[in-house]
């Protein structure tokens, strides 16, 4: 009981050390931090408030709606207590009413309806704005916990598998990733979020995705893969980050979104492929089970690159020789004319 109470707590410490180390999170939050304040302007930010409004988050959004109303009524408040006082008189009976006989009250009056629909008006607009944000719409999209790398239409492949929980499509979708890392240049500076491109596709293409269904987003590993030297045995040992992102038009509110995560060398699995998720009904429907949609299964696949492409250009190779009648690649081939005028040299 205490090892499995100790494992249990070791696993989530390994869990949160990940989570700080990476820049962007499962999520698709970015996981960074600005510790200095001198180039921090915040007049900007004050500057841009409907944006700065839009970003902050619910429990401030509140208090500001409270503070607006609850300030607006009592410094209006305290404007009527003072007009009362210097403007009021009385016989004794009779109510309070405005009259065109103080002008002063009439404007006031003015000023705070005006100044209560401002502040409706720009509470309602920001709620509705913080609801209907785009990157909600991308928390309904949602990606593999694990990347595998394995075998795909002849080619070794970093896959990756996204899913649409929505029925409404994403029109326009487009697919790419960054690899995140820390290089050296030649120079000897040291780079520490160096990105290079990581360029995904599916079985028609990577632009204008037919994103009805759970997909899966393929990475060929040739030589312009920046994991063409990478292998099974030291990949887990790399240091690095995938960020991938996914970009399209929600199709019921035309706005544009982003989902986006990221993948540790821990969170890819060499060897492995994905479970099937759709599949078709005795009626003829199609079928999504999400169930497999993050489970994987050992399948035959190369430990490197190099391994896998010297053996297919191998197999290319003598595929090519037997098309050309060479049985034995040991002998040389030469031309039929040198070969005569070497027998006739001969007599």
């Amino acid at each position: 009981m205490f090892q499995f109470i100790q494992k249990k707590i070791h696993n989530h410490l390994v869990e949160r050390k990940i989570s700080r180390t990476r820049l962007v999170t499962k999520d698709g939050h970015c996981n960074i931090k600005f510790g200095t304040t001198e180039y921090q302007n915040h007049f900007a930010f004050l500057m841009d408030f409907w944006t700065t409004f839009v970003e902050i988050r619910w429990c401030f959004v509140i208090v500001l709606f409270v503070a607006a109303f609850t300030g607006s009524w009592f410094i209006f408040g305290l404007l009527w207590y003072s007009l009362a006082k210097k403007t009021q008189t009385t016989i004794g009976y009779g109510g309070r009413a405005l009259t065109g006989h103080c002008p002063g009250t009439v404007a006031l009056l003015i000023i705070q309806s005006l100044m209560g629909a401002i502040i409706n008006c720009f509470m309602c607009g920001l709620i509705l704005a913080k609801i209907s944000l785009p990157k909600r719409r991308a928390k309904t999209v949602t990606f593999s916990e694990t990347a595998v790398v394995s075998l795909w239409n002849g080619n070794l492949c970093l896959q990756i598998r996204v899913a649409n929980l929505r029925k409404t499509l994403l029109i326009g979708s487009q697919i790419y990733g960054k690899l995140l890392r820390t290089t050296i240049t030649p120079e000897g500076d040291t780079i520490i979020l160096d990105q290079v491109n990581v360029d995904f596709s599916v079985d028609a293409g990577k632009d204008n995705l037919f994103f009805v269904c759970p997909i899966t987003l393929y990475h060929v590993i040739d030589k312009s893969s920046p994991f063409s030297e990478m292998c099974a045995d030291v990949l887990q040992k790399q240091d690095f980050e995938l960020v991938v992102f996914l970009e399209g038009t929600a199709e019921s509110t035309s706005l544009s979104c982003q989902a986006r995560t990221s993948y540790l060398p821990q969170e890819i699995q060499w060897g492995y492929g994905f479970l099937p998720v759709i599949s078709r009904t005795k009626a003829g429907k199609y079928r999504v089970d999400l169930s497999n949609f993050c489970k994987t299964e050992p399948v035959v696949t190369p430990q490197c690159a190099c391994c896998f492409q010297n053996k297919h250009n191998m197999e290319l190779i003598l595929h090519q020789h037997t098309c050309e009648g060479i049985d034995n690649l040991g002998f040389d081939v030469i031309d039929l004319q040198d070969s005569v005028d070497i027998n006739e040299k001969g007599d």
